[in-house]
This record gives C-alpha cells, structure tokens and sequence, in this order.
C-alpha cells in the first residue's frame, strides 16, 4: 500500500520527478506525460460522479456510481503502471489484464441495448454530466495517444492501451445513456445547419 507522510518534498523544484523504485525522469518526459493525463481523466470521472450523486436515489443512478468507482480504481492501477520503468516492478503490483477492457464491453454492450440507433454525432453538452462524460472521453482519447507515444521509445503494456481505447467507447456510450435513461440531455450535430438569428432586438 502507499503510504503518504509529507505532501511537499521539494525533490521536484528542479523540473524531475521520481518514478516507482526511485528512478528520476524530467517532469516532460512521455512517461510523466502519460500518467499525468491519466490522472487528469481520473479527476474528470470524479466530477461527473458528483453529477451523478445529485440525481434523485434510484438503482441506476447506484449502479452508474458503483460503475465509475471502479473505473478510477483501474486508473489508478493503470497510472501506478506507468509510472513504474520497465525492470523496476515490484512483488504484487497490479497490471491491467485483457479481462479489464473485457468488463467494459460487457457494459457498453448491455447499455446500448437500451438506446436508439444513433445516425449523427453528438455535440458535448446539454447538460453538467453529459457534458463531464464527453470532456473525459476526449481526455481518455489524449491518454491513449500519450500512452502510444511512449510505447515508441519504451515497453508498455498492450492492455494499457486497449483499455484506454475501451474506455474512451465506454465514456461516448455512458453520455448516450444518461441522455436516454436519467433525464439528461444531448444536442445532435447537424451538418450544414444554418446559422441561428443572433440579434438582439429580432
């Protein structure tokens, strides 16, 4: 377990950090970069928690949370991963398996059986969670690309990536289904669509 005594240690004012058994890379290296946006998806899925926490009780509104816990609980087992260099594992460390990205198809798929068909993109927005879903889904899009560009220069786990990839489907899918089954809303794109009449005194 992490054990956390002392919030600053001043070991980072120089621009490095320090990695999982110890070794240092500057603060802009692939590796941080990856991690750190994986962290920052973490933080976006704790907002459309908080979203979800002021619908009215109900099984859905239960499960969803239950749903999004365990996806910051995997991210953070995926940024502990990262932030471990190829050779510096440790006795009992947690590495995402091909069954992670398995448990969210199962989700997509029994969500979509609940949706229409869908013949346009949606615009992000309509309201607070929407909206919070499709930021963290082209968030977790970013994460995956920082995650492919390290595997360029060093070894990364293939289900990092695959589950980066699912997840970001599985975040599209979660804002599709709030729309259709916990009152929120979403916007269609329609291509070509005329500019609306802005004035004022129209």
């Amino acid at each position: 377990m992490v054990k956390i005594t002392k919030v600053y240690t001043r070991t980072g004012d120089k621009g490095e950090t320090g990695l999982v058994g110890g070794r240092r890379l500057p603060k802009t290296h692939p590796r941080i970069e990856s991690y750190g946006t994986v962290d920052e998806l973490n933080a976006l899925i704790g907002i459309v928690r908080s979203w979800n926490s002021q619908k009215s009780e109900s099984i859905r509104r239960n499960k969803f949370d239950l749903i999004l816990e365990a996806v910051q609980q995997k991210l953070f087992d995926l940024g502990s991963e990262l932030a471990t260099y190829p050779g510096d594992e440790y006795e009992g460390q947690i590495t995402l398996r091909e069954e992670d990205s398995l448990w969210l198809e199962e989700i997509i798929d029994a969500m979509n059986e609940e949706l229409p068909k869908l013949f346009s993109f949606i615009l992000p927005g309509g309201t607070p969670m929407n909206a919070s879903l499709h930021q963290a889904r082209t968030v977790c899009r970013r994460a995956e690309r920082e995650v492919l560009r390290l595997k360029l220069e060093e070894e990364v786990s293939p289900y990092a990536v695959m589950y980066l990839n699912r997840l970001s489907d599985a975040l599209f899918v979660f804002g599709r289904w709030v729309s259709a089954t916990m009152d929120e809303q979403e916007t269609l794109w329609e291509p070509g669509k005329p500019y609306p009449d802005w004035r004022w005194d129209a």
